[in-house]
């Protein structure tokens, strides 16, 4: 499996016990729908290897308390600590509305109400506090903050995102 194939689910944070058992932190707002995995997608050495859940559990609202399959040692459950864990893209519910994955805007085009098309998103950075749609508009890129109450629309049939954006944000640019 492809790491562009997946999305990021959380990483094994800590061990549970001494059989192996692991606490996976869950990078969700809905923890809830992967507590009933079979496998997921481990990061070892830069390549996703499968790992077989035998069993799991919730445990203290955002972790999951996981055995996997051949995993039955302190020892064994140390070789993946800090390792994240990912899930195939056909995985993740599918949202509507004004809700959007990051990956699923990549490509669409920035239409500002007042001004038109500003641009494609080429990437999102979320590395900032506010994440960023990083826009290209020929050569330049425009950095425009994520905020909803910019966010008019995503029009996934026409691959757009429609915004009212302030007055001067994209004249800054350009």
């Amino acid at each position: 499996m492809r790491k562009e194939d997946c999305f990021y689910l959380g990483k094994i944070a800590k061990k549970f016990s001494f059989k192996g058992e692991v606490l996976a932190y869950l990078d969700t707002d809905e923890p809830e729908l992967y507590e009933n995995l079979e496998s997921v997608f481990v990061e070892c050495n830069k390549h996703l290897v499968p790992f077989f859940i035998t069993s799991s559990s919730l445990h203290k609202n955002d972790f999951l308390r996981i055995r996997f399959e051949d995993m039955n040692t302190e020892e064994e459950a140390d070789a993946i600590m800090g390792n994240a864990i990912y899930l195939p893209l056909k995985m993740l519910p599918k949202l509507t509305g004004n809700k959007f994955y990051f990956h699923e805007v990549i490509g669409f085009e920035v239409e500002d109400k007042r001004l038109g098309v500003v641009g494609k998103i080429a990437s999102i950075n979320d590395s900032t506090a506010q994440p960023l749609f990083e826009v290209l508009n020929g050569e330049v890129e425009i950095l425009i903050p994520m905020i909803d109450h910019f966010l008019v629309k995503i029009d996934r049939e026409n691959k757009k995102v429609i915004m009212d954006l302030p007055e001067g944000l994209i004249e800054m640019y350009l």
